[in-house]
């Protein structure tokens, strides 16, 4: 492996950033590599505290304020550097929404109720804050790299009043639409989880033709074939027939054979052996609607794709099966084996979301004010995306407890370990940055100044009706 060459990409990529920093760009290129170089901050500012950060904790605070760049800086930072796929005929997005809890900021606009995992059974999965979309790049496995890296492209919060669907929707036509880029030029595939099957989230893709879609979809959809006029029968006046037969998730009386079949094996970490059925139907059709806007899904046919997991005694692993829908003018170009593991990368996106709210503190950040809180979520990414670049120059440092592990063993760095030896890389390196120049102590407010209360902010709540409407 040439380190020098990764070396040199690595400070390329920092030269960039910090000269895309508009306003504070010696604090937020410090601010940067604290994060990159400090996982044992347990607030954001307890990032001052780190060796790199040479400037006082109200620093943070300033530099998120007033810190611009622009919506695809990230994007363009990392073109020189994006892996093109080799091992795979297409680019892979993929998008999806997270949360960040806030229920106790009262005086935060714009908070509304938000999805909350939670272990205690009988518990609503709900909490007060805001979510934010992020759209990442999948990546193919490299050597002594770990599978679990993404690399995260755009990220933005999804107001209470807007569909968290649709948002990711113009994020991803953001990137197509960007002749800069390569996704919208080549063959591309964006996968979302359920929520993203719905008719106006796919009906937003279709203006760009090399873009296929693959989501997943519930178990109590119901689909249709595409109408086959009989022999002998003529075509009457009136509106024309789109939808033919039936095809009902939920029951398999209503399935047709099968369009194409292929049987896998696979063996899980426990060493068991799990055979895999995929089942594929071709040129489905679902309905569209007419209101609040016109959604003519009936031009657009899809691959239906069935996908059950057995055991090695033949029962099913699951209690139900994998449907996963595939759209787009060149969905034909997909094999099978494609498909199923362009959805299984989808997780890799959850793991970036773990890692960056225990390692990054991307959900932590305090802030009585929504522009700040943006710019940190971006500059989380920022950083997640400098600790990528700087993958081939780290090394494994394992704790006397997990030298025994195999993945230690196999010395594939994860963004834990990176994370874990960036302080060395930026000791020889160095940085961009500027060192402070103190300016003497500020007079603050006059004595007796007394600054009015924030106005409390209500919680936006939809109703199910308003929820429909939207």
């Amino acid at each position: 492996m040439d380190i020098t060459r990764h070396t040199t990409a690595l400070e390329q990529f920092r030269c960039t950033l910090y000269q895309n920093f508009e306003n504070r760009a010696d604090t937020l290129m410090e601010l940067v590599d604290a994060m990159c170089s400090y996982p044992e901050a347990d607030a954001v500012v307890a990032y001052s505290l780190a060796p790199v950060f040479r400037r006082s904790y109200s620093a943070i605070s300033k530099a998120l304020t007033e810190m611009r760049m622009a919506e695809l800086a990230l994007p363009y930072l990392l073109l020189p550097h994006l892996p093109r796929p080799r091992q795979r005929p297409f680019w892979l997005l993929m998008v999806d929404v997270t949360p960040q809890p806030r229920p106790y900021a009262q005086v935060l606009p714009d908070r509304g109720m938000v999805y909350a995992p939670t272990v205690v059974k009988g518990k609503a999965p709900v909490t007060i804050g805001h979510q934010y979309s992020s759209v990442a790049l999948g990546l193919e496995p490299e050597e002594g790299v770990s599978a679990s890296w993404v690399l995260p492209l755009l990220t933005t919060r999804v107001a209470t009043d807007a569909d968290k669907e649709m948002v990711g929707a113009e994020q991803i036509d953001a990137l197509l639409a960007d002749p800069a880029l390569p996704f919208g030029q080549e063959l591309c595939v964006a996968v979302g989880d359920t929520s993203y099957s719905k008719p106006l989230y796919l009906h937003a893709h279709r203006r760009h033709p090399h873009l296929v879609t693959i989501a997943r979809v519930r178990s109590n959809r119901t689909f249709y074939h595409q109408d086959v006029p009989q022999e002998g029968e003529q075509a009457g006046r009136g509106h024309p027939t789109w939808y033919g037969d039936k095809f009902s998730l939920s029951d398999p009386e209503t399935w047709t054979p099968p369009d194409e079949t292929q049987t896998l094996w696979e063996t899980s970490r426990r060493g068991k052996k799990h055979r895999v059925e995929v089942q594929s139907w071709h040129n489905l059709l679902m309905r569209g609607k007419n209101k609040p806007q016109r959604l003519p899904m009936h031009l657009y046919p899809f691959t239906l794709v069935r996908m059950v997991r057995y055991d090695e005694e033949g029962n099913p692993l699951y209690k139900r099966p994998l449907w996963l829908l595939v759209m787009g003018d060149r969905r034909d170009e997909l094999t099978l084996m494609h498909i199923v593991d362009a959805y299984a990368e989808r997780f890799d996106l959850e793991h970036f979301f773990r890692f960056g709210k225990q390692k990054l503190l991307m959900a932590d950040f305090q802030t009585p004010d929504l522009e700040p809180e943006e710019n940190w979520w971006q500059l989380t990414h920022i950083a997640y995306a400098q600790l990528w670049m700087a993958r081939h120059v780290a090394e494994a440092l394992p704790r006397p407890w997990e030298r025994n592990l195999p993945v230690m063993k196999q010395r594939r760095l994860s963004p834990t370990l990176v994370q874990r030896d960036f302080g060395r890389i930026i000791q020889q390196l160095g940085t961009p940055a500027q060192p402070p120049k103190p300016r003497g102590i500020s007079p603050g407010r006059r004595k007796g100044t007394k600054l009015p209360p924030r106005p409390r902010q209500k919680v936006v709540v939809k109703s199910q009706n308003a929820a429909k409407a939207a």
